[in-house]
């Protein structure tokens, strides 16, 4: 071989090798696992608000990190697979949209960082020691939308004056909240005097069952209690209100902007924010024993005039002044 082909030879090989020695350099972009309850159209708003509280930490996704995403399409019996999945997967950060999700990743992990969003008592379901001191591989935002059951029946009750028994549709599959919804639930329609109708359910099944029951018991109005399961299914359960022609209350402003007739509780999104914000300060080295659960108490009702029309209903105007957003 000649000495000028030798030459090139090693002049090609420095060249190539340059480039993959500086590739090399750069560290792997950090993994953040999102696991949801249902689907990516139904939770696009909230995982919108997750990016924006990361880039608020300072990360974007394909830029200085990645999200992989995780969707159990309203089946929530996936989430321990997905959750597991994403532990196998070794993510920096595991972000749990429901509390059968964050249930099922603190299952699957005593190690990585977990950062949940839910709407019962974290410290009694046993995701964390205390609000203040979360302690352990878990911290989160706290929404309170299962206990605002009272307040809803009271606003129903307010919107519907004429309705002496108010059924509630009750998600019995929802363990850390069911029990204590119902008891709210007769509790506050004890104060209000009206009969309340408890109807439990644990899957889309029993739907059609639970408003055949409602429309033969001549109910007044509906209350939609709080639940993971009732928010993947938000369409279906919007559209067989309207069909049964039943004034309800629902727990999140989605459902009114689905059709819905009213709604109460935390912001959503705000929630999903908060998440994103944490999971940023986490990739930054910061632990979640040492992040404190923030409570979303930031509350909305929701009314929507066109529902209220459809159903001949004439919404109290003190109601509607109260009111912090009107959907025409």
């Amino acid at each position: 071989m000649r000495r000028r082909d030798v030459l090139t030879l090693i002049g090609g090989g420095v060249a190539t090798a340059c480039p993959m020695a500086a590739r090399g350099q750069q560290p792997p972009m950090p993994v953040v696992g999102l696991l949801l309850g249902s689907s990516a159209a139904a939770l696009a708003p909230q995982v919108a608000a997750f990016h924006e509280g990361l880039r608020q930490a300072g990360f974007a996704d394909g830029q200085n990190v990645a999200v992989q995403y995780r969707y159990a399409e309203g089946q929530l019996d996936r989430l321990p697979a997905l959750a597991s999945d994403l532990v196998d997967r070794r993510v920096a950060v595991i972000v749990a949209g429901t509390p059968t999700g964050a249930l099922a990743a603190k299952r699957a992990t005593t190690t990585l960082p977990i950062v949940f969003t839910v709407g019962s008592d974290p410290v009694e379901m046993g995701l964390v020691t205390s609000l203040n001191s979360p302690g352990g591989n878990l911290t989160g935002a706290y929404q309170f939308t299962a206990g605002l059951e009272p307040k809803r029946l009271g606003l129903l009750s307010e919107l519907v004056p004429r309705a002496t028994t108010i059924a509630a549709l009750i998600d019995t599959n929802y363990r850390s909240a069911a029990e204590t919804q119902v008891r709210d639930v007769q509790e506050g329609a004890a104060r209000l005097g009206v009969q309340p109708l408890i109807i439990r359910t644990n899957a889309e099944s029993d739907f059609k069952t639970a408003f055949s029951t409602i429309i033969q018991q001549q109910v007044g109005a509906l209350l939609v209690c709080a639940s993971p399961f009732f928010n993947a299914r938000r369409q279906l359960l919007v559209l067989m209100v309207a069909r049964s022609a039943l004034p309800a209350i629902y727990e999140w402003r989605e459902f009114a902007v689905a059709g819905g007739l009213m709604s109460y509780g935390t912001v959503l999104a705000e929630a999903y924010r908060q998440a994103g914000v944490y999971a940023g300060r986490i990739l930054k080295g910061e632990k979640p024993a040492d992040l404190p659960v923030v409570q979303v108490t930031k509350f909305e009702l929701v009314i929507n005039l066109n529902t209220a029309k459809a159903l001949d209903l004439e919404v109290p105007p003190a109601l509607l002044a109260r009111a912090d957003e009107v959907i025409e």
